[in-house]
């Protein structure tokens, strides 16, 4: 298997936020033990340190070899610290809040703390910054058929959405102004993979019940991406000498259908790990995802989150990018697909305590 070089990587420091959560994780694998799979092996000695926040679960991070530094992104003093000495480093930002408590946490820690750790990250002379967006900046596509690029303009969905094109709007400002640190931007898409938390097990566990929601016909696509295919995409932007100052979307080889999804993730856990799926019969008509919607952006405007509904709120949109510009310029290849993706995490759920 072709591997992703990463010798180029030529900085006394990585710096890495996120190393906790879900993609982050994998992000710190790959630098550090590798990711086989993705072909994404370990490559000479790299020095990491990850900011975490307080009550995280590190054991694994320090096992890896990560330096750890304890904070709050919101706090400038704490991010001053998390920083220091880093002239020269590359900083991988992933940190950030999806399913907050409050609407009011998205833009605290999406927006005004990317903006705290790349003034920080500047003025302690780091050299390359790889930020974490997301497709809600740029919202729904307007058809099934219709692919978002990096030139697509921004139509935010809802309060994480504002949040993460407020924080783009920042770094682009940042580097039309000439930043000496050069800025990238990686979008990703809804993941899946290894170290998945609850609610994604929760979905194989509906998918596995029948009880699933088809809403609408099912034929809108959604781009997905496998963690460690959007490790390699983010890794190649922090090392690509043409990366900088760009944004790119990272996702799989190609969009799928919510139907196919569904039947993919129960073919995976009936033929691959013989478990019983019932036929899902669980389907909603469109007018579900619609008035969700509404209900969603009215509760947000009021400043509450219902992560449920925000959810079944998205059912029936399609949310789908095209990866043309990350493969041309990066070479990126994403190497794993929805049928290998899914078995990868389902396997993975079934060793880490996490059932069905």
């Amino acid at each position: 298997m072709q591997e992703t070089n990463l010798v180029t990587l030529n900085a006394p420091l990585v710096l890495l936020t996120g190393a906790a959560g879900w993609l982050g994780g994998r992000v710190a694998a790959a630098l550090t033990t590798g990711l086989p799979e993705a072909g994404l092996l370990a490559r000479g000695v790299f020095r990491v340190r990850a900011f975490v926040p307080a009550g995280e679960e590190v054991s694994q991070l320090r096992d890896q070899g990560l330096e750890i530094v304890t904070g709050d992104i919101r706090n400038m003093e704490s991010v001053r610290a998390f920083v220091a000495g880093a002239e020269g480093a590359v900083l991988i930002h992933m940190a950030g809040i999806i399913h907050p408590k409050t609407v009011a946490q998205f833009e605290a820690v999406n927006t005004q703390g990317t903006i705290n750790l790349v003034t920080a990250a500047q003025k302690a002379g780091v050299r390359r910054a790889v930020v974490m967006s997301s497709n809600s900046p740029i919202g729904c596509n307007p058809h099934p058929d219709h692919r978002f690029t990096e030139e697509s303009p921004y139509n935010p969905y809802v309060g994480y959405g504002r949040s993460k094109m407020l924080m783009e709007k920042a770094l682009r400002a940042e580097i039309a102004a000439g930043s000496p640190m050069e800025v990238v931007i990686v979008r990703a898409p809804w993941f899946y993979g290894p170290n998945q938390p609850p609610r994604q097990t929760l979905f194989f566990k509906t998918v596995k019940d029948g009880k699933f929601p088809i809403v609408g016909s099912g034929r809108n696509r959604r781009s997905m991406g496998y963690t460690d295919n959007l490790a390699q995409g983010i890794l190649l932007a922090a090392v690509h000498e043409r990366a900088g100052g760009e944004i790119f979307w990272l996702a799989d080889e190609t969009p799928y259908t919510m139907k196919e999804i569904v039947e993919v993730a129960g073919m995976v856990l009936h033929e691959d790990f013989g478990m019983t799926v019932k036929p899902n019969k669980f389907h909603l008509p469109d007018i579900v995802g619609d008035v969700a919607t509404i209900v969603d952006a009215t509760l947000q405007y009021a400043g509450i989150y219902h992560q449920k509904i925000h959810v079944l709120s998205e059912m029936n949109k399609t949310i789908a990018c095209d990866i043309t510009k990350a493969r041309k310029v990066l070479g990126y290849a994403p190497k794993i697909a929805l049928r290998d993706g899914m078995r990868l995490s389902v396997d993975w759920c079934l060793k880490n305590g996490q059932a069905f």
